[in-house]
């Protein structure tokens, strides 16, 4: 299979997908195959879950030193965003005054262009957040 159509084809590569737990309703992301707290009651329970994209900034920090490929985004916030699910996800603050950002502050995520391996390489996609 094509490394492009393997990333299109992977469910939670594009999208919020996660899994959640038929025995004790906890969701992951990324999915997992057995719930770390359920253990062996967990195997073959596990059903995918579409997380609804939206949370809460729980801590943050701004970056000013940055690597090679985010040198023109600098200064920039990264945050963990506690999503209504209950998971939490690492990713950068965008649309948003450095200023503006603050913990409790609700946001929403984006599938924004991370990096991309020159004019003939892979364009890497992730995941991004930005305010409600």
């Amino acid at each position: 299979m094509a490394v492009a159509r393997f990333w299109r084809e992977n469910a939670s590569r594009y999208n919020l997908i996660g899994t959640k737990c038929g025995v004790c309703e906890r969701v992951y992301f990324p999915p997992r195959s057995v719930c770390p707290t359920c253990h062996r009651a967990s195997i073959g329970k596990m059903e995918p879950f579409k997380l609804k994209g939206e949370g809460e900034v729980l801590t943050f920090s701004i970056v000013h030193e940055a690597p090679s490929q985010m040198e023109m985004q600098k200064p920039y916030v990264i945050a963990i965003v506690e999503m209504d699910e209950g998971v939490r996800i690492t990713g950068q603050i965008i649309d948003a005054e450095l200023d503006d950002v603050a913990i409790g502050m609700k946001v929403r995520t984006t599938l924004r262009k991370v990096s991309d391996e020159g004019d003939a390489g892979v364009i890497h996609y992730g995941y991004k957040f930005m305010p409600l």
